[in-house]
């Protein structure tokens, strides 16, 4: 028998012993229990689930608990095959959804996808496509930042979930990479030239055509900032003007970027587990 069949076909023997463990609300026992049910793979929550709805609100929430975790675990397997497998130019739409799912496992990308085709189409129908690039930057700054209210989480800059772009979008802040990203995603649909710039500890956009080149600092409301500020702002934070510091980054750094955020969040917060697990992907992420 091979190891996906073992995994299946568990004796319903064995299914109610640990259904029955399961139920008991010693944490100790829970945690010896969890990594029994884990161990069988993904295939277990098909028979956890109808344990989603038990009358006993400790099976039902270590039910829940391990199902989720599960999930989670088939998304981390999902990113971490996009980040080994895509080049430098893999889709950072896809990306940055299969790596929510990895904290949000039910997070309903489709929606979320939705919601920035949804931005996109109402800017497309306020955005004169002769217009010079100021006004078309006023634009979308307008309806980015005030309409939408998206901010800079300043309270709260180190919390995981200003990383993953579904709370981003609830909650209408985020940090600078994330904020930049949903830009790019939306600017990418209208097929405007924003790319982003990974500045030694920030991020912005950049609106570049022949005629203009500007940058927009999402995590400040969308301000809008010349080449000379950005160089002013690398000289006033001790660093020296390198070519790669203004140069746009491909959508793999982005995502690494976005990864190393939360790499150093979660080893902060000493969260180890959830560091080790963004570790593994910025491994993966530095090929």
């Amino acid at each position: 028998m091979n190891e996906a069949a073992s995994k299946s076909d568990v004796p319903e023997r064995q299914r109610q012993a640990l259904l029955v463990l399961l139920g008991d609300d010693d944490p100790n026992t829970f945690r010896s229990i969890r990594s029994q049910i884990v161990a069988l793979g993904s295939e277990a929550s098909d028979w956890l689930k109808p344990h989603l709805l038990s009358n006993d609100p400790v099976l039902r929430r270590n039910a829940r608990e391990i199902i989720t975790s599960l999930r989670r675990q088939s998304a981390d397997t999902r990113f971490l095959g996009l980040c080994l497998q895509g080049g430098e130019e893999l889709n950072l739409d896809e990306a940055v959804w299969r790596l929510a799912q990895t904290r949000y496992p039910d997070a309903n990308v489709e929606a979320y996808g939705a919601i920035l085709d949804d931005f996109a189409r109402q800017l497309a129908e306020r955005i004169d496509p002769l217009a010079e690039t100021e006004q078309t930057l006023a634009v979308l700054n307008q309806f980015m930042f005030e309409e939408q209210g998206f901010c800079g989480n300043e309270e709260n800059y180190y919390e995981p979930e200003n990383s993953y772009l579904n709370r981003v979008i609830d909650r209408r802040t985020g940090n600078p990479v994330s904020l930049c990203t949903i830009v790019m995603l939306v600017a990418r649909r209208l097929r405007l030239p924003i790319s982003g710039i990974a500045l030694p500890g920030h991020f912005v956009a950049r609106f570049q055509d022949p005629s203009a080149e500007l940058f927009i600092d999402c995590f400040n409301r969308g301000k809008v900032l010349s080449k000379a500020e950005c160089v002013k702002y690398l000289t006033e934070t001790g660093h020296t003007l390198q070519d790669g510091y203004l140069s746009p980054v491909s959508p793999r750094r982005t995502l690494q970027r976005m990864c190393s955020n939360l790499h150093q969040i979660y080893s902060q917060l000493e969260q180890q587990q959830e560091a080790d697990r963004v570790g593994r992907y910025l491994i993966a992420l530095a090929r």
